[in-house]
């Protein structure tokens, strides 16, 4: 009976963390709403009211080195090897190679430079292609609350934008040769990067950027920040952004939940294993739906194009619905 008891207690627990995450979700002035973060999408209760560190925030402004630059090549596809913006050797010193694309990844809140998702897509991108990958490590402000974090956002993609433009005004870099890639937080900050360089980089990926507190916001992702934005929605409603914001929108299954899926975190942690599989495969091809609600739906006939992918010269406009299988490659 003790050990029936036990079991029990465990169960419980477990079933009690799922019923919370089931519940995850914000509305518009939600107080209170639970947010994951981390490699393992543990859930943080965040209070919109807490403290937001403002002369932290004002200091990304005025501290170049805030943001560290982490390449990746296949010369170096483990090992990072540290670029440091308005420092010409670091570039010189390096496997950098300005004859190739260059991929910019971001995490979202709670992560940092080396963490699940920023290993799996430069994985993805090294074995398909011989290109540039650098990781940006913003885990100084990234593991503040989550306020200060998103608040943060804005400057930290603005320094991102002045490091692309230091690389073009070296000569070392071309802005149709760059794709910016965002997971949740980091969806909306590789937005205000492409917009620090007017607009001019070839292609922006956003990977189910955070919902939260975003509504309304002038500083969220938008389609002019980039030549292309692409956003793949996987959680809207609850910890993903609903709306199109892109040049072309997809909604895999909907949009919300996703398969093999029990939680909405789960959901939300799928955009980036989805662009990664097809950036390796380019096998999911969705169909353009006539609205929204079509996409949400599933209902769409129109013509199929490919959603994620590494094309950097990949251009499309609409809203787009696909389904996925439960398991890898989806």
């Amino acid at each position: 009976m003790k050990h029936f008891l036990i079991l029990f207690v465990v169960i419980a627990g477990s079933a009690a963390s799922v019923i919370k995450d089931l519940n995850v979700g914000y509305k518009t002035g939600d107080r209170f709403f639970y947010f994951p973060g981390g490699d393992d999408g543990t859930l943080h209760l965040v209070d919109t009211q807490e403290p937001v560190d403002e002369e932290f925030i004002r200091s990304l402004a005025r501290v170049a080195e805030n943001n560290l630059y982490k390449l990746y090549t296949r010369s170096n596809p483990l090992d990072a090897q540290y670029l440091h913006i308005y420092d010409d050797e670091s570039i010189a010193n390096s496997n950098y190679n300005k004859e190739k694309e260059t991929i910019f990844i971001a995490h979202g809140w709670n992560g940092y430079g080396r963490n699940e998702m920023n290993r799996m897509i430069t994985e993805a991108f090294l074995r398909v292609d011989d290109v540039n990958v650098i990781v940006i490590d913003w885990s100084k402000v990234a593991n503040k609350n989550y306020v200060t974090a998103k608040n943060g956002v804005p400057e930290v993609g603005r320094g991102v934008g002045r490091f692309i433009n230091w690389l073009v005004e070296c000569g070392v870099a071309s802005y149709d040769a760059v794709h910016l890639v965002g997971f949740s937080l980091g969806g909306h900050l590789v937005g205000n990067a492409g917009r620090e360089t007017g607009g001019r980089v070839k292609r922006i990926t956003a990977l189910d950027p955070a919902g939260p507190m975003w509504s309304r916001n002038s500083e969220n992702l938008r389609s002019t920040d980039g030549q292309y934005v692409e956003v793949i929605h996987t959680n809207t409603g609850l910890l993903g952004y609903t709306d199109p914001c892109g040049d072309a929108d997809f909604y895999p299954n909907g949009g919300t939940g996703m398969p093999g899926c029990w939680t909405n975190t789960c959901s939300h942690g799928k955009a980036p294993e989805y662009f990664a599989s097809t950036v390796k495969y380019n096998h999911l091809h969705a169909e353009r739906c006539g609205s929204l609600r079509e996409a949400q739906r599933g209902r769409c006939t129109g013509d199929k194009v490919p959603m994620g992918n590494g094309d950097i010269n990949k251009f499309e406009r609409g809203i787009f619905h696909v389904n996925t299988a439960k398991h890898y490659p989806y």
